[in-house]
């Protein structure tokens, strides 16, 4: 069915007599496998807004239209198999997506959730949130909430170029932003160590984590 067909089916029902949903209810949109663009997500909140419907998420398993919501700045969750809602336990226990790249700054309210790795070129805003099964890549600021390794792996890093997050979540073990941030920021990575996470200039991480692989 074209784009048109679809967005008038949407505003018929949504404008119909008998309302199927109360104002208010948040809606999660499930796109699944068809190609949406920003200004199809955007048209579709617009509608939705009218009914006074919020858009709360996008589900989405095309890597296209996953980036296009995050840079419009919608709240996405990219699977390569996607079901239905509430069954989270099942796809953690398949391998992970490739990963998923956002060339974006991820402002507050938005939420990307994704099974693998995340890398975004750009900012990580605070009220932002990423939850990857994977690493997490910020190539700019962290200020937001992150959780690399949601599915349980102990084994994932979280780098950025200005390490400066709300929260720092790795597995099961959760982090703060210290209150004195330091004088100069320079690249970071996140970690687990023996006694829970901790963070290490990329640079002499990266030196160390070479130094055990060849003495191992």
């Amino acid at each position: 069915m074209h784009w048109q067909d679809l967005r008038q089916q949407l505003k018929q029902r949504l404008s119909g007599g008998e309302r199927f949903l109360q104002p208010h209810t948040p809606v999660h949109l499930i796109a699944r496998d068809r190609l949406l663009d920003s200004q199809q997500v955007q048209e579709i909140d617009a509608l939705l807004s009218e009914a006074q419907l919020p858009l709360k998420r996008i589900y989405t398993s095309r890597r296209q239209s996953a980036v296009a919501a995050a840079t419009a700045g919608y709240s996405v969750e990219q699977q390569t198999t996607l079901g239905h809602l509430g069954q989270g336990q099942e796809a953690s226990q398949q391998a992970m997506d490739e990963p998923l790249y956002l060339q974006t700054t991820l402002r507050s309210g938005v939420e990307v959730r994704h099974r693998g790795t995340v890398i975004v070129l750009g900012d990580a805003n605070p009220g932002s949130s990423v939850v990857a099964e994977g690493d997490i890549f910020v190539w700019g600021r962290l200020r937001g909430v992150v959780h690399a390794g949601a599915g349980g792996n102990s084994q994932c890093r979280i780098m950025a170029l200005h390490m400066q997050p709300t929260q720092l979540r790795i597995a099961d073990q959760v982090a703060r932003s210290p209150e004195d941030p330091p004088a100069q920021y320079q690249p970071e990575v996140a970690y687990i160590g023996p006694d829970g996470i901790r963070i290490a200039i990329a640079s002499e991480f990266a030196s160390a984590d070479l130094t055990t692989q060849e003495t191992t």
